[in-house]
């Protein structure tokens, strides 16, 4: 690096004024509060639904355990098929919605989605809802409404649904 004398004799430092020179650098920020696990996993989730090629509406899911992700998923197609929308009755008939993708994951790697939690762009369709009850899904969590069904309240499962 050089001695002390040099540096003091730099053009760099000769330049500085004297306070400039004795001035110190701020007191580090106070930290930040944290985001919560719940908003950590939506924002993963939403993060997930970059991904989806689908131009209509892109979601996202995540599966957590223990607040440890264990699977996503996105709404599209399936891999290697060509990405080819058909739309029968105002729906999407080629794609597999986010949740399925979340939960077929986890099936392949053998992680058991038993007593998890999902975390879901949209509010889930009645088959979706099904399938993530079936597979011990105990609580879900969406942030957007999206033809939200009475049906999945009165169908319960034992399940929570809970807008964030």
């Amino acid at each position: 690096m050089g001695s002390p004398r040099a540096l003091r004799s730099s053009p760099r430092f000769m330049s500085m004024t004297k306070d400039a020179r004795r001035q110190r650098s701020p007191p580090p920020e106070e930290p930040k509060e944290r985001i919560s696990w719940d908003d950590y996993f939506l924002k993963a989730a939403t993060l997930a639904s970059i991904r989806s090629p689908c131009d209509r509406l892109k979601v996202g899911c995540v599966i957590v355990k223990n607040n440890r992700l264990i699977s996503m998923g996105y709404n599209g197609f399936l891999a290697g098929t060509d990405h080819r929308s058909i739309v029968r009755w105002g729906h999407e008939q080629a794609t597999i919605h986010a949740e399925i993708n979340a939960i077929t994951d986890a099936a392949k790697r053998g992680v058991s989605i038993d007593d998890s939690v999902a975390y879901i762009t949209h509010y889930p369709c009645i088959n979706c809802f099904k399938a993530l009850a079936s597979s011990g899904v105990k609580k879900i969590y969406y942030q957007v409404d999206y033809k939200n069904d009475p049906i999945l309240e009165d169908l319960g499962y034992g399940i929570s649904l809970i807008k964030l």
